[in-house]
This record gives C-alpha cells, structure tokens and sequence, in this order.
C-alpha cells in the first residue's frame, strides 16, 4: 500500500488538524506514493530509531515527536541532524510523526495514561478543541482508583504502571492524602495553572524544571514527575497494535523501549 493510506489510516486516530499550532506533524519525509510493506514505530525520531527501521527493512518509520520542529536551513553532513536527513532521505525512508494530534485524541496518550493509572471520572486537563460531541485536549483531571492515596502509593503505582524505577516527588509540607490527579504525559510545566484549576491535588507528568517545581509546591499542588520518556513510551506498543488491527496485511516493527537516562 502507498504511505498516503497509512496516514489515513493514522489521522482516523489522531487527525493532523488536532496538533497544536506551534507543532509540526504528519508526513515529514518522504512521498505520499512510496510503496510501503514493512513500518517501524518509535518514540523519536533520532539515530537509534533510523538505523534500526533501514536494519528491519522499513519503508516507514512512524514516531511521536516530530523528526522536525524549527525550519532546516541546511543538510550537510556537518551536523547529526543533517547526516540523519541525509540518511533518510537517501534511502527512501518515509517518515510520519504523531506528536500534540495524539497528545489530544481522544483515546490517545493521556487516555492511554490514565487507563494504566486507573484514574476514574475523567475530563480532558487543557481542552483544545471538539470533534462531535467529545472535547479533546491536552492531559486528563480524574480521581484516584481506591479513594484518597498517600503521595508515596500514588508513586509506587506510578512505577509500576510505566516500568520505572524511580520518580521525582516535589510535595507540600505536611501534604495528606490525594484523591484528584491530573496526568500530562511528556512535559507538562505548562498544565499547572490548569492542573490547580481543576482543583487538583498532584500532577503527574515529566519535565518539570525546579523552578516550575517549586512554584507549584507553594500553590499546594504536589508533583510527581516521571520523566518525558518515562511517560510517553507507551506510544510505542499501543500504535504498533493499531496498525495492526487496521492494516493486518503490514509488518510492523518497533525500537525497544529504553529509558533514555540512567541514575547512578
């Protein structure tokens, strides 16, 4: 099939037009003809991710963040972003990235989140738009599982729903238990404004800077930052599964799943 209909197939999903306005997603390199048998899915589009998708043979590689973000000036050999492009573009690699459009979708990454947290009552974080009858957006506010959890449980859970070994605990002095939860995955500094809106009393996000940090703490909303990947690599198994269900006929591949820092 051509990569045109794989990206039907995908904007179904998590259409184009939902991604913010700052973003850059959809097809960002290659053609709409190429004939595609084999696709691999990743969470970057960086080294790792092309190198493996031309090793498997891949026409397509399909990642979350966008393979560019700033206008390209040039593509030499002179830098790593200008010897990746090189790379793609001689080889015929198609590239298409899912980035803010499956941030919002209904059922894409927050949602994806929030089911591996168990969160209930649900309603989008930063609403962003409306498609029929449903909002869409950014992040989700819902309530803890089992009641009110202690800071150091919802960590725990945390961990073990995303395969982590550690998080990062910003909290209030004194804070008690949290039943309201408000889940960005990726980087969420900017949904603590509506985070505290929504009357939460934890995030659950990543990237989330000292200062954002600190400032959040003294509004009394807690943090639990899981790292960007930490959050996000379940883009990964979740799209290689859709592909599948749609397109049974197409062999996908995905890069492994490796948490990007290590602690020592």
């Amino acid at each position: 099939m051509e990569c045109r209909e794989i990206l039907e197939v995908l904007n179904r999903l998590a259409d184009v037009s939902w991604a913010c306005e700052w973003d850059n997603v959809g097809l960002l390199a290659g053609r709409r003809d190429k004939e595609v048998h084999r696709v691999t899915v990743a969470l970057d589009a960086d080294d790792r991710a092309v190198k493996e998708a031309l090793q498997n043979g891949s026409d397509l590689l399909v990642t979350h963040h966008p393979l560019l973000f700033a206008p390209v000036k040039r593509i030499t050999d002179e830098s790593a972003a200008g010897r990746r492009l090189l790379t793609i573009l001689r080889h015929d690699l198609c590239v298409i990235s899912m980035h803010t459009n499956f941030d919002a979708a209904p059922g894409g990454m927050a949602d994806l989140a929030a089911d591996r947290l168990g969160l209930l009552r649900r309603s989008v974080l930063s609403v962003t738009g409306r498609r029929e009858d449903a909002e869409y957006g950014i992040g989700v506010i819902g309530e803890a599982p089992a009641g009110d959890m202690r800071l150091e449980q919802l960590c725990a859970r945390v961990k073990e729903a995303f395969g982590l070994d550690t998080v990062q605990l910003y909290a209030p002095e004194g804070a008690g238990p949290v039943r309201r939860i408000a889940l960005c995955p990726g980087s969420g500094k900017d949904e603590i404004g509506p985070a505290l809106t929504a009357g939460a009393q934890v995030l659950v996000t990543g990237d989330i800077t000292y200062h954002y940090a600190q400032d959040a703490v003294e509004e009394g909303l807690a943090v639990i930052d899981a790292g960007h990947y930490g959050l996000e690599h379940i883009f990964i198994p979740f799209i290689k599964a859709y592909l599948k269900k749609q397109l049974p006929a197409l062999s996908v591949d995905t890069v492994q799943i490796r948490q990007p820092a290590r602690f020592l």
